[in-house]
């Protein structure tokens, strides 16, 4: 009997117009493919079995989970060298005689059969309304409450968990640490916190804007979370670190905030979770509840025009709900609610190297991770940070930072008209 890795390579042959982008191997040992192509490893005909019952996205990703599928080395760069080849030779739909071929080759290969077991992995399962209170928390604690250990583990002591800042990327000194410490820096000069200012930071995560806030600018700071588990963990923070009296952890939806008079607003990659037709009433009320001359910043995840954003494995693993734009468009958005935007600093190159950095910690202590959350959830983490890597060095996805203000009735912004950068106040220290 022919290899399993030839009859493989002829099934993938019909799908696709140009040579082989991958080299495979199968479970019987045997290879097949460009030598110098990524190694794609088939452990078992239960890779192929899900491609069946779940074709597309899904299919490949929950064979990856499981274990049934694996890529030999870096997975973003195995991902990305199999995804440019697929680019540039493109696919192709078989004639009705290339579809019998195909379906008597898988059925060769044992694809036919029941669906393989769910990998053990937590799937996101929402119901109701999209975007009403009761969903939104649930959507949020599937992807923030996967426990507070977990991100401990895989980020830095700030539990910043956001893009950072490298203002010195090519520095071999330079940490994680320091890009989140120089990105929580940022946004407190670009607000223009003092002492005694007061900042509403929206989506305050594990509360490291919050806490540097306070403690470098002895802002006074309100933090809006939507998790039990980030309100429970912000709130012993602040009291280990004497912050109490400067920071308020609250557990709300954004819609209830409720108070005004703010000198600041931010929200560092939360926009993302508010959905598209809900946007205008939640720059609306972030306008409501600034002062005039008040500053809003918001950090914000978007998506390239023809780039679809999401996906269904991340909508089924890692974040549901999610909703990305054009920065163009948020821009609109935000200006429509009555903000004047003052400036808009893209980051995409710096979320390619916090992701990465991220991705290295995972590798580096992949059994912590593993004793703590298990294998095939440790693996869907394994997958989503190499392929937002990707996304971002693609520039399918970008990161901006968007500086607005609420004008006073006169029109004054109160802003420097050319305000020095954050980079030549660093030079000149």
């Amino acid at each position: 009997m022919r290899p399993v890795a030839d009859r493989l390579a002829e099934l993938l042959g019909h799908f696709l117009a140009g040579p082989p982008p991958v080299r495979l191997r199968a479970w019987d040992g045997s290879e097949s493919g460009p030598e110098d192509a990524p190694v794609i490893v088939l452990r078992s005909p239960d890779a192929l079995r899900r491609l069946l019952w779940q074709p597309g996205e899904l299919g490949l990703a929950e064979a990856y989970i499981a274990g049934d599928l694996d890529i030999e080395g870096d997975l973003a760069d195995g991902l990305g060298r199999a995804w440019q080849s697929v680019r540039e030779h493109g696919t192709s739909t078989p004639s009705p005689t290339g579809w019998a071929r195909a379906a008597a080759l898988a059925v060769g290969l044992g694809v036919a059969g029941i669906p393989p077991h769910a990998p053990d992995a937590p799937r996101a399962r929402l119901g109701g309304r999209l975007h009403s209170s009761t969903r939104d928390r649930a959507a949020i604690s599937h992807h923030y409450d996967l426990s507070n250990e977990f991100y401990a583990l895989l980020l830095d002591p700030s539990m910043a968990y956001s893009c950072g800042y490298w203002s010195r990327p090519d520095d071999p000194d330079y940490t994680p640490a320091d890009a989140q410490y120089d990105k929580l820096e940022l946004i407190c000069r670009k607000v223009g916190l003092r002492a005694g200012s007061r900042l509403l930071d929206v989506g305050c995560g594990w509360g490291s804007l919050a806490v540097h806030a306070a403690r470098a600018h002895k802002a006074q700071v309100t933090a809006v979370t939507l998790s039990r588990a980030q309100r429970d963990f912000v709130t012993d923070r602040v009291a280990r670190e004497g912050l109490s009296d400067l920071v308020e952890v609250q557990l709300r939806h954004w819609r209830h905030i409720d108070g005004g008079g703010y000198d600041a607003v931010s929200a560092v990659e939360m926009g993302e979770h508010v959905g598209d037709v809900e946007y205008p009433e939640f720059t609306s009320l972030l306008h409501g509840v600034l002062r005039p001359g008040g500053r809003l910043l918001i950090q914000q995840m978007s998506r390239g025009l023809n780039a679809p954003g999401g996906g269904a494995f991340i909508e089924t693993y890692i974040a549901p709900d999610m909703h990305m734009r054009p920065v163009g468009r948020t821009v609109d958005l935000i200006e429509d609610a009555g903000f004047e935007v003052r400036s808009v600093e893209a980051l995409r190159e710096h979320y390619a190297w916090t992701i990465d950095a991220w991705r290295r910690t995972l590798e580096e202590r992949w059994v912590d991770f593993e004793a703590l959350v298990g294998q095939a959830t440790a693996r869907v983490w394994r997958l989503y940070l190499a392929g937002s890597s990707l996304a971002f060095t693609e520039r399918r996805m970008g990161v901006d930072q968007i500086l607005a203000v609420r004008p006073s009735r006169e029109g004054r912004s109160d802003m420097p008209a050319t305000p020095v950068s954050w980079y030549e106040s660093q030079a000149r220290a």
